[in-house]
């Protein structure tokens, strides 16, 4: 069956970096998209980073533009998220998650669309 597993939280101060990584199995990584999403408490999930897995195609939400950076090891089937700059405004449970339904045109920035999730690892960015 389809896994994501998540790792790389963890707690930094405020300019601090940290480096999420998402392992998947169980599918035909490559043809689909993968994305990053977050929720902080009492607030909506949001999409944060997505990359098409086979077209190399990424997009980012405003607020992490020129800050975050996803990429992906096809070899491995695995994305990473590089988070620089942190702020405050970061904290909250980052989940990774895949679409099989295509690019991520289809899908970016649904969570809805998104068929398969981690188990999340948290962030928490100290001021």
């Amino acid at each position: 069956q389809v896994q994501l597993v998540e790792s790389g939280g963890g707690s930094v101060q405020a300019g601090g970096s940290l480096r999420l990584s998402c392992a998947a199995s169980g599918y035909t990584y490559g043809t689909n998209c993968m994305g990053w999403f977050r929720q902080a408490p009492g607030k909506e999930r949001e999409g944060v980073a997505a990359v098409s897995t086979g077209a190399g195609r990424t997009y980012y939400t405003d607020s992490v533009k020129g800050r975050f950076t996803i990429s992906q090891d096809n070899a491995k089937n695995t994305v990473y998220l590089q988070m620089n700059s942190l702020k405050p405004e970061d904290t909250a449970m980052y989940y990774c998650a895949a679409s099989l339904e295509g690019g991520c045109w289809r899908s970016w920035p649904r969570a809805d669309k998104f068929n398969y999730w981690g188990q999340g690892t948290q962030v928490t960015v100290s001021s």
